[in-house]
């Protein structure tokens, strides 16, 4: 299996430790680990190197999660696998990365992902988006399991998972501009191929995080940012609304039973996750209108004589703000 292991990073000094010791107690190991570096300011690039790992630097505003992806795709060498972790993610069994990567035994999976369990102490609405998302049955899908599975068929996580090369780099690798749901993206453009996503659920990472309101809310802008900028993926694997009050219901009865006392405030940010959603697909069609309008503003300059600054495709210029 031989593989290479990519992980972007900021100012992860204080996860580095207990990443790197969880990565070398494993049954296997990568042929190379490369990280992307946004700029640390804590001695993470230093740390990283005398570790034995790769390291290349790119400025903060520069980082898109699908460019910093694709550029340590591009940089591995020759292996069959791209292993994908972020850097607060912790291996939690020794054979994880083993039974993550067994999955692709199969020559029609192209992508598997891992379970994220909550951290301990992770408080219990964390703890139970980590159960709801992350069940313990392992599956597949393919394309044809959209009409009952829906959007949930595209689902997967580069906190803990893993690529074919080959079927990655024929889809075109990850999407460079992406700022939230590379993974998504990809994973979708590699069924519509004709390939299946696996879900290891003996594959057990540690992955959680306490958001505040605000996190939460800027989280889910992003999303139906996303959502609304890629209207093909809803277009081909259905809403989300479904598996959205499955998960309420699910979160509601997972708190009676452990903490009843958290229900208005689970209920809060509910109703939080739920106006940025749709107040990040509204932004996104919104900008899509204003810059379909500057483009026909551009374009009549250009028609009626007026291009000396423009030059002859404004449409570029548009093309180029739109990223």
């Amino acid at each position: 299996m031989r593989f290479t292991l990519c992980i972007p990073t900021m100012n992860a000094r204080q996860h580095w430790p207990e990443f790197w010791a969880a990565l070398q107690a494993q049954t296997i190991h990568p042929e190379e680990v490369i990280v992307v570096d946004s700029a640390s300011t804590d001695g993470t690039e230093e740390l990283v190197r005398a570790s034995g790992a790769r390291v290349v630097r790119i400025e903060r505003s520069d980082f898109r999660h699908g460019g910093a992806r694709q550029l340590a795709a591009e940089m591995a060498g020759k292996v069959d696998f791209l292993l994908y972790m972020t850097q607060d993610a912790v291996l939690a069994k020794q054979d994880s990365v083993f039974r993550l990567l067994t999955r692709f035994d199969d020559p029609h999976i192209s992508a598997a992902y891992g379970r994220q369990l909550p951290r301990q102490g992770a408080d219990p609405i964390t703890a139970h988006a980590r159960f709801f998302n992350y069940p313990d049955k392992s599956a597949s899908r393919s394309l044809g399991d959209a009409p009952v599975v829906g959007f949930k068929t595209i689902f997967f996580s580069d906190a803990f998972g893993a690529y074919r090369r080959t079927a990655l780099m024929r889809v075109g690798g990850f999407p460079v501009e992406a700022q939230f749901g590379e993974d998504t993206q990809t994973v979708a453009r590699m069924l519509l191929a004709g390939s299946k996503v696996a879900y290891a659920a003996d594959a057990p990472v540690f992955h959680s995080h306490a958001l505040s309101l605000a996190q939460e809310f800027h989280r889910y802008f992003e999303i139906g940012w996303m959502h609304a900028s890629e209207p093909w993926l809803e277009q081909t694997f259905g809403g989300t609304g479904g598996e959205g009050f499955r998960f309420v219901r699910s979160e509601l009865k997972y708190l009676a039973r452990r903490a009843p006392y958290l229900w208005p405030i689970a209920l809060t940010r509910t109703a939080a996750k739920l106006v940025a959603y749709k107040y990040g697909k509204m932004s996104a069609a919104s900008a899509e209108r204003h810059l379909q309008q500057f483009a026909r503003a551009l374009e009549k300059l250009r028609s009626s004589g007026v291009h000396s600054h423009l030059g002859n495709h404004p449409h570029k210029l548009v093309s180029r703000f739109h990223d």
